[in-house]
């Protein structure tokens, strides 16, 4: 019974969860959980993700099923694995079984989906083949979750309402998470004294995720190159002087995640220029989490970061001017070019596959400024939410070195003194904030983010 071994599953959370939608819609509702995706020829695939929104009522990452809530009820839709299937796979459980383990009300194959799908509302999902099927039981074309209509936009903002705060089910999950993601991160550091290129250290941060039977909820981001915010290579050598960001973060086996990153120096010692740059993203980074709470608006935690990395790079002489101008002009974000962070959950940006019907309040859009124009999520902040607080300072030649940046801030940018700092390519530092009634709860806390602390767990091994 190899696809329902080391779920931690509460039928009570999930009957809860289905309840909720159920208050909140008077419609039926079919969520499929999708397919594993080829990677070169049909039998070698990617590994499984099922859907977020089929994992949030059904609790199992269950393959080529789909699940039909109505009034606080689930059926499940799932065929058999074939006879042939257990030479390859072992013995699987019967769908019955399964329907038990998730507190499902009915079972049935897959070919009678279609009889069930009269006026029901769904959202489409990420591999095309199961966006085929969708149409095709609905009979009707599917709008791109992001831009839902009728009863799918109903739904989704239904999901959405739910999705937002985290009940005591997620929450265990969320923890466990966040606990193996610093220990993660405490073996990288450990493991930078050995460790020849990149992917050494990245080896030895997903190991301890995958020794607790989870998988990483993004692709690992270990790299030298701190100014390249998504960089999926691990082939560059650890040299003394370098700074190493490693931004890593483990996910449930039912598919909750963590998002933690941390900046360390290969040597284990900050030279003067990274240490004093550390401390502005540090200060920021702290300053930003003494203020959340329920009733901020996440914005202006934004905003706050920026008027913090903008003065802290004119005590440094980086930047010239009066705090709030430059933030008006968006000159701190040539260096801080992101949003402060985002929602935490079931993805690791939670429901962006929602667009901004997830991360904005409804009425409100996207800036089109220079300093705002990638914030992820623009709410109001209430108790359950779990957050990100991610600062960074990021040398990007693409940024710096345009043209038109570089006659806009002509008089706001110390180039000269700029260069100094050459040693500093990024720098980030992030923790995931869980909002509570009283104000915050840093899930991440145990991890260290003091520069001095940074440097004894790296030296050490070092």
């Amino acid at each position: 019974m190899t696809i329902t071994r080391g779920y931690n599953l509460s039928t009570n959370t999930l009957q809860q969860r289905r309840q909720k939608l159920a208050d909140l819609i008077n419609f039926p509702v079919i969520l499929w959980s999708g397919r594993s995706i080829p990677r070169n020829y049909p039998a070698l695939t990617y590994p499984f993700r099922a859907s977020s929104h089929f994992l949030y009522f059904a609790g199992l990452p269950l393959e080529n099923a789909a699940i039909r809530l109505e009034s606080g009820k689930l059926e499940l839709f799932l065929d058999d694995a074939p006879a042939s299937s257990t030479l390859w796979h072992g013995e699987m459980p019967k769908r019955a079984e399964i329907a038990e383990l998730i507190g499902a009300d009915a079972a049935f194959p897959m070919a009678e989906l279609k009889s069930r799908s009269t006026n029901a509302a769904t959202i489409a999902i990420q591999d095309s083949w199961t966006q085929l099927q969708q149409s095709q039981i609905l009979a009707r074309p599917l709008t791109p979750p992001k831009s839902p209509t009728g009863i799918d936009l109903e739904l989704t903002k239904a999901i959405i309402s739910l999705r937002l705060s985290h009940d005591a089910g997620s929450l265990a999950e969320l923890r466990q998470a966040a606990a193996v993601t610093v220990e993660a991160h405490k073996a990288g550091m450990a493991a930078t004294r050995n460790a020849q290129i990149e992917a050494g250290v990245r080896a030895a941060m997903e190991s301890v995720i995958i020794s607790e039977n989870m998988t990483y909820a993004y692709p690992s981001i270990v790299t030298v190159h701190g100014e390249v915010l998504h960089s999926e290579h691990y082939h560059n050598s650890l040299q003394a002087g370098d700074l190493l960001l490693a931004d890593v973060g483990a996910e449930t086996s039912t598919g909750w995640a963590a998002d933690v990153t941390r900046t360390w120096p290969v040597s284990g010692k900050f030279s003067p220029t990274q240490r004093a740059i550390y401390d502005v993203v540090l200060a920021a980074h702290d300053t930003c989490i003494d203020k959340i709470s329920p009733g901020v608006e996440y914005q202006d935690i934004h905003l706050l970061a920026a008027r913090i990395m903008a003065e802290g790079l004119v005590e440094l002489g980086i930047l010239r001017g009066n705090v709030e101008d430059l933030v008006e002009m968006d000159a701190h974000a040539l260096f801080f070019v992101h949003g402060i962070g985002h929602l935490i959950g079931l993805d690791v940006h939670d429901m962006e596959d929602l667009g901004d019907l997830a991360g904005y309040e409804e009425g409100r859009t996207r800036s089109s400024r220079f300093g705002l124009g990638f914030l992820r999520l623009n709410r109001v902040l209430r108790a359950g939410m779990l957050v990100s607080i991610e600062p960074g300072f990021y040398q990007v030649p693409a940024i710096l070195n345009n043209p038109e940046n570089r006659a806009k801030y002509e008089d706001f940018v110390n180039w000269e003194e700029l260069e100094k700092f050459a040693d500093v390519r990024g720098i980030r530092i992030e923790d995931d904030i869980l909002v509570i009634d009283e104000g915050r709860e840093v899930l991440t806390g145990k991890l260290p983010t003091q520069a001095p602390e940074i440097e004894e767990l790296v030296a050490v091994n070092t």
